[in-house]
């Protein structure tokens, strides 16, 4: 599930290589999917599936082994990956990878990892094998900031805390190993890239991608949040999500782990390494 989203096309890719047999689950089954062609062998199978339409999901789910649950978060997120897992269940899947996060806790000061700590104590209970993926921030949505590094300033409530970053395509990666080896399989795995880097570090990066003073400005969560809801135009909840994330980065420190490379066996891709691929959004 998520095949035209950030995780799941990068896990398409990945199994695609491996020569997997892949069903590429999407609400847009008539749009092309990036990167996917007629040439692939296997051939990837590419079906309707919904989660807030339960019979889609059965249609989908027959016949699979393994399902990769990778949903955008959302207030209803928790409603809708407990159905289906439970659709899962009934209809013959043995093994879930999901996309967890981080701080998934019952008492997380974040509300959206407090909703992931419930589907994956759901998953715990269901009898199927599962895989749980805690990726930290991904380095596609620092594509994000691009408007405001291209007014010279990038927004935070951080300081100088240190913060986690990882290609999704690192993700993908790991989730294909975790579908394809049974050595993986069963685990839970906290994801970073190698190094953990600050706001400020990321606007001293940006100016020299650039040549272009960024600044980094540093504001109350308060200050934030307004910003993002009267200036982005976020929905309350996602600019309450992205301040709380912000928060949990100053009160516990964050520091790179080991696992993209011990699973993997090659290091996962630098910052500086997506930054250069991907500059062009970021120039004036």
């Amino acid at each position: 599930m998520g095949a035209t989203g950030a995780t799941g096309n990068a896990l398409l890719h990945s199994l695609l290589t491996l020569g997997a047999p892949v069903r590429a689950l999407t609400r847009t089954p008539h749009k092309s999917i990036s990167g996917i062609t007629g040439a692939h062998q296997p051939p990837v199978e590419v079906q309707y599936a919904d989660a807030t339409d339960p019979r889609s999901l059965r249609t989908a789910f027959k016949g699979a082994d393994q399902l990769f649950l990778a949903m955008a978060n959302s207030p209803a997120q928790v409603e809708l990956e407990t159905r289906v897992i439970d659709i899962a269940v009934d209809t013959g899947v043995e093994h879930v990878v999901k996309i967890s996060a981080p701080a998934a806790e019952p008492d997380s000061p974040v509300a959206i990892s407090r909703g992931h700590h419930a589907v994956e104590e759901h998953l715990r209970t269901s009898g199927l094998t599962h895989t749980i993926l805690r990726p930290y921030a991904f380095m596609q949505n620092l594509l994000r900031l691009a408007p405001a590094v291209a007014q010279g300033i990038i927004l935070g409530t951080t300081g100088d805390a240190p913060c986690n970053y990882i290609d999704c395509r690192d993700i993908g990666d790991v989730a294909a190993a975790a579908l394809t080896r049974p050595d993986i399989a069963g685990g839970t795995y906290t994801l970073t890239g190698p190094e953990a880097v600050s706001y400020p570090e990321l606007a001293s990066r940006l100016t020299a991608l650039t040549g272009h003073q960024i600044r980094y400005v540093n504001l109350t969560p308060g200050e934030l949040r307004d910003n993002l809801i009267h200036n982005a135009h976020m929905p309350t909840w996602l600019a309450d999500h992205v301040t709380e994330i912000q928060q949990l980065a100053m009160a516990r420190p964050e520091t790179p782990t080991t696992t993209v490379i011990d699973i993997l066996g090659r290091p996962p891709r630098t910052l500086d390494a997506f930054l250069h691929e991907h500059h062009a959004p970021f120039r004036r």
